[in-house]
């Protein structure tokens, strides 16, 4: 069963080697694990709903306190010392489980006409408070997409599927793949995220490389707005004037709510697999990166990890023995104290993949790079999915983590970076607090790539010590950033966490275009309010 209070599957856990507590020991110090609320006492605290759902959507609407605080939430880190706390504050008033068109028109209807706020729940893994119910004197109901959750149509000729907007990922590709297709579309959240929340929170997958990002995918769909049905129809290209798509995309439940998915897929594969390789240091190893994507080599996946974090995943792999052959191997070739980690995959057939591999190890030799083989990387391909569950291993021994993630040109990569880490590094000093921070380029571009940074820090003595631990270094990171050259969110979207700072990037002029096409869909501000714009 889905956990209540944190990620994913509540009969898997990732256990923390012995050797990863004792380094995380060494650099920031041991941790002391804050209690844990219980489900029932939280139920216990749920006050009355404000809803009183009529004859036509009663059926549809959940107003239990169990399904209300299991919806109440996403996955930021605020989210989760809510949960964990059991000071959750506002909550949904109810939760509808539409299974038509039909359903969420009427769902509509009633929002409309007693003028409740409504917010789409997807998978509920946001990041960036998309889906918390905002301070207000209306009733809120969360919709849940759930049962909206099937293969609908697949024209093989164009390579178009049809999918509710409600399936999560692992449904997507099963269903795909049965008949020989695939999406090719894996953020980390892969497991739970859906197709509808990809497309309205602009993802972006592991394996973007190959496939594109969401925006490269969507070809089309149905949305359902408080002034009826859009349909955006599957053209392939169009000058005809701005494209709704694009509206759509990154809408964030502003305009409406996305109800079926139109996408463009691809056949499986004859081969993929996934490799690592080590460089010297940093500046050979990010211009190696650059030159693999910029001669458009034919990649589906390419990361680069600096070099803490390279030196933080070898320390949390386990298996010392093995890691210290790799570490004596390495520092052999030239890669000892500073080396950086490149995992990379290959997708397509075995000639392309083969002249993929062998451009790659061309590049790597002239950095100095050193080729490792596919084990390493199939051992990232198996565990792609899972590190999400890290967050509860470090919390169970007193530890918080987040991430902060962005996107610049790649004459602004080393300066965005290096600023990133040091704000975060430094945050906490004031408080005699260190915090380990590390770094990866995760999504690659010709003309940049993403940022994708991770900081651990020990909880404090109270969770709201820990949450003050947390604003203190997510704002001064988050404007940090958009001053400086980065955009507020390369794949997490916008939510209410990071509306603060979409204007430093979109400009004045920019925001009025976007609050007024928001504005035409939703006059009265009833869908997901001050998400993406406050």
């Amino acid at each position: 069963m889905r956990r209540w209070n944190g990620w994913g599957d509540d009969q898997f856990s990732l256990e923390l080697p012995r050797e990863g507590q004792a380094f995380l020991g060494q650099r920031i110090g041991q941790g002391q694990p804050l209690s844990d609320a219980t489900l029932a006492t939280v139920c216990t605290g749920v006050p009355e709903s404000r809803l009183s759902p009529g004859r036509d959507i009663q059926h549809l609407v959940d107003l239990t306190p169990e399904t209300r605080v299991r919806h109440a939430r996403g996955q930021s880190l605020p989210d989760w010392l809510a949960m964990r706390s059991g000071d959750i504050g506002l909550l949904p008033d109810g939760v509808a489980l539409p299974r038509t068109n039909d359903d969420v028109q009427a769902l509509l209807g009633y929002v409309r006409q007693h003028r409740v706020q409504l917010i789409p729940y997807g998978g509920g893994t946001s990041v960036a408070g998309h889906i918390n119910p905002a301070d207000t004197d209306k009733p809120v109901l969360t919709v849940s997409l759930a049962n909206m959750n099937h293969l609908s149509d697949l024209d093989r000729e164009s390579q178009i599927a049809t999918f509710g907007a409600g399936t999560p990922g692992p449904l997507v590709e099963s269903q795909l793949r049965a008949h020989g297709y695939t999406l090719g579309h894996f953020p980390q959240s892969f497991e739970l995220s859906t197709i509808g929340g990809w497309v309205a929170s602009r993802s972006s997958g592991q394996q973007s490389l190959r496939y594109g990002r969401i925006e490269q995918m969507f070809a089309g769909g149905r949305i359902e707005t408080l002034k009826g049905t859009l349909e955006i129809p599957t053209i392939p290209a169009s000058s005809a004037g701005p494209d709704i798509r694009e509206m759509i995309l990154g809408s964030e439940g502003r305009m409406g709510i996305i109800t079926e998915v139109k996408v463009r897929v691809s056949e499986l594969a004859e081969h993929e697999s996934f490799h690592v390789a080590f460089f010297p240091d940093w500046d050979s190893a990010r211009t190696a990166c650059r030159k693999l994507v910029q001669q458009r080599t034919q990649l589906s996946m390419l990361r680069l990890s600096n070099p803490v974090e390279t030196e933080t995943q070898l320390a949390l792999a386990g298996h010392p023995a093995l890691i210290g052959l790799l570490e004596r191997f390495l520092a052999f070739r030239g890669a000892g104290q500073g080396k950086c980690m490149m995992t990379f995959g290959v997708t397509g057939t075995q000639r392309q993949c083969k002249a993929a591999l062998t451009q790659v190890r061309a590049i790597c030799k002239n950095y100095s790079g050193v080729y490792a083989g596919s084990r390493m990387g199939e051992k990232w391909a198996e565990k792609r999915f899972t590190m999400p569950y890290l967050r509860e291993a470090l919390w169970q021994i007193g530890y918080a983590v987040d991430t902060l993630e962005t996107a610049t040109d790649w004459s602004n990569v080393d300066n965005l970076m290096n600023l990133i880490e040091s704000n975060l590094r430094e945050g906490l000093s004031g408080e005699q607090e260190r915090t380990h921070v590390f770094t990866h380029l995760s999504h690659f571009y010709g003309q940049g790539c993403s940022i994708y940074t991770t900081y651990v820090f020990r909880v404090g003595d109270n969770y709201e010590q820990t949450l003050q631990r947390w604003q203190k270094l997510k704002h001064s990171t988050s404007e940090l950033i958009v001053n400086n050259g980065g955009t507020i969110s390369h794949q997490h979207g916008v939510g209410k966490d990071h509306a603060p700072y979409l204007p430093v990037e979109k400009g004045g002029l920019g925001m009025e275009a976007i609050r007024a096409l928001c504005h035409q869909f939703d006059p009265d501000a009833l869908l997901n309010p001050r998400t993406l714009v406050e």
